[in-house]
């Protein structure tokens, strides 16, 4: 029998739903493409708009507004873009402004040349700095095109909210257009398109539950788009080319669902996450857990064990049966200083290590992590006490 393990790694990618993976083996017995008009692409067709109108339902947008891409990298490479088409017309975008904190994928840039990004400092909590942000949209020249700015809803390392109403308020102010990247929000926290959230949002189908290579881009008005990043036959009206991936789009829609209709039991997942911070304090008293200062995801928490390299306390605990990750997990496995900690004044040397649960953690993993944690910190404690007896 396979020892226990404990999967405390949900931002990385969470266990695919059960009704998910129905989902998605139902939709690989439907042969046809959904563009065909035959009676079987039709069927095909009705499973991708069923998808469409599931994923809308989760952030409260429209349908058709939806359009499915192959996971959020590619959804944010659309949409970072200098050049947009409105009708018949065009749209440029001159500059894009970003968190020091965002993920890669909006760092990046993009299709926009470096020369044409900026970055907005966040405060010690991680919240952006929303008088930068201002200042910078204050300054810039719309003669020579729109300011696009783009900002995570949620960090993906320490779980911090952002102010999405008021960074909303000054973009629209500025006359700009906002990207939010709700990868990490998305079935944690509500979402309303409807209310003005955002003019365009990044989704990714395996951070909620579904399977990987799905993501989408939901936008609030179908009035303006940025040109495509794959043409071909036509597909999502014109806005991704590609037969659409009708088995993961499939299971994208039911993953939305069915973290639609958990979003109640998110006070179950504080409950437990509160528990896992309450053991790192009593086991390290003295270590840090980041972005308590600010609202933050019910399910993550970031913390620091002095003395020990983020990476190698990763390998303790996986070898003592735990998976969580060190900092984000999306550079091919590389483990390395935090991006999120410098911006947010740590410098560039620290490490963490990144709990992230779903409604699915129980008590026995955490008894898991608990245990992990213990035999980590008595032996942190034993080479100390090495260390001071040498020294004397």
């Amino acid at each position: 029998m396979a020892a226990k393990r404990a999967y405390l790694d949900y931002n990385a990618s969470a266990p695919l739903l059960a009704a998910a993976r129905e989902a998605v083996v139902a939709a690989l017995d439907v042969a046809a493409n959904p563009s065909s008009v035959h009676a079987e692409g039709r069927a095909a067709r009705r499973l991708i708009e069923s998808a469409r109108r599931e994923v809308a339902a989760l952030v409260n947008a429209r349908p058709e507004h939806v359009v499915f891409t192959s996971g959020a990298t590619e959804a944010a490479s659309t949409l970072l873009s200098p050049e947009w088409q409105m009708g018949r017309g065009s749209v440029r975008m001159s500059r894009l402004y970003v968190s020091e904190a965002d993920h890669p994928c909006l760092l990046n840039g993009g299709r926009f040349p470096a020369a044409q990004v900026s970055r907005i400092g966040v405060e010690a909590n991680g919240i952006a700095d929303l008088g930068a942000l201002a200042t910078a949209l204050g300054g810039h020249d719309k003669d020579d095109g729109l300011p696009l700015v783009a900002i995570h809803a949620a960090n993906n390392e320490t779980g911090v909210i952002q102010p999405i109403d008021r960074i909303a308020e000054i973009v629209k102010a500025a006359g700009g257009v906002l990207v939010v990247d709700a990868v990490q929000a998305a079935g944690r926290v509500s979402i309303d398109m409807s209310a003005g959230y955002a003019d365009y949002l990044i989704l990714s189908s395996h951070k909620l539950g579904g399977p990987k290579g799905v993501g989408a881009i939901v936008a609030a008005a179908d009035l303006m788009m940025p040109k495509p990043l794959v043409n071909g036959g036509g597909q999502e009206k014109g806005h991704r080319g590609g037969t659409e991936n009708l088995a993961a789009i499939a299971g994208f829609g039911v993953a939305a669902r069915e973290v639609l209709s958990g979003l109640q039991a998110i006070d179950t997942v504080r409950k437990r996450r509160d528990e896992i911070e309450a053991i790192v304090k009593m086991l390290v008293p003295a270590a840090e857990i980041f972005g308590t200062g600010a609202p933050r995801l019910a399910n993550t928490t970031f913390f620091a064990i002095p003395g020990i390299k983020a990476e190698t306390a990763q390998i303790a605990f996986d070898l003592a049966g735990v998976a969580l990750s060190a900092g984000s997990a999306c550079s091919s496995g590389k483990v390395g200083p935090s991006h999120v900690l410098k911006a947010m004044g740590y410098g560039d040397s620290l490490g963490a290590l990144r709990v992230s649960i779903g409604s699915a953690t129980g008590a026995e993993d955490i008894e898991l992590f608990r245990t992990a944690l213990a035999g980590i910190a008595a032996r942190q404690a034993a080479r100390e006490k090495a260390d001071r007896e040498e020294a004397a």
